[in-house]
């Protein structure tokens, strides 16, 4: 599988997952500068986590307006695997691409830390091949993760199947107490209503490696390759 992976000025985890895809998975990864205008026939692109330009107006409102988000949207729309993780899910909440919003964390603190997640379904190809009684560790880095949606959206989301992750403990119990950063209803991710363009706070890119004792993200990644081999080759 080729991926891309988009850098913008001001990405800090774009090496994170290029490693993980490239060097654990055995996949083809090529880089796509923010400016580039071609995807370079790439099969799923990945927007990866960081400052994109500093997080200047607010996260991902400068990044949205860059040439190769033109191609991104286009590419989505026609169906293309996409992922954006912090601030790549920030990024395509900007675009239109996801709905909601993500706000400053309730505490307004930047939290650094390991959570625990739990697929709330499986109907998307990032959690279709996850055990929805396993809750998954994975690191979170952000200030601005609380996401957000109206009532009648969440409805909707509901309904679709949208919700992909919810904040959880060890235990898989959800509760207030168990969310990092007050988002609506425990929510870590979310998809499209065509479930394939996905967003995700926490950071499985860094939970993909046994030297870093923990390797529940590369379950979430793997479960994305798959089901896009099977939706080609089966």
């Amino acid at each position: 599988m080729k991926f891309g992976v988009v850098i913008f000025p001001g990405s800090n985890c774009d090496q994170d997952i290029i490693y993980v895809l490239r060097d654990i998975l055995g996949h083809d990864v090529t880089e796509l500068w923010h400016k580039d205008t071609d995807l370079k026939g790439v099969e799923a692109v990945m927007i990866p986590g960081g400052f994109s330009f500093g997080d200047y107006l607010r996260s991902g409102a400068l990044a949205n307006h860059s040439p190769i988000m033109k191609k991104v949207i286009e590419f989505a729309h026609g169906g293309g695997l996409v992922m954006g993780i912090c601030n790549g899910f920030q990024i395509l909440c900007e675009s239109g691409l996801l709905p909601g919003t993500l706000l400053h964390n309730d505490n307004q603190k930047f939290i650094c830390k390991n959570t625990h997640i739990m697929p709330d379904n499986n109907h998307s190809a990032i959690n279709k091949h996850l055990d929805r009684n396993t809750p998954l560790m994975i690191p979170i880095a952000h200030g601005e993760g609380r996401y957000f949606a109206p009532e009648d959206t969440l409805a909707e989301m509901r309904l679709n199947n949208q919700i992909i992750f919810r904040y959880c403990n060890e235990r898989g119990e959800m509760s207030s107490d168990y969310n990092p950063n007050g988002s609506v209803e425990n929510i870590a991710g979310v998809c499209n209503s065509k479930h394939n363009v996905f967003g995700m706070m926490p950071h499985p890119e860094r939970a993909s490696d046994e030297e870093l004792g923990n390797t529940d993200g590369k379950l979430i990644i793997e479960s994305l390759i798959r089901a896009w081999q099977e939706r080609f080759y089966n």
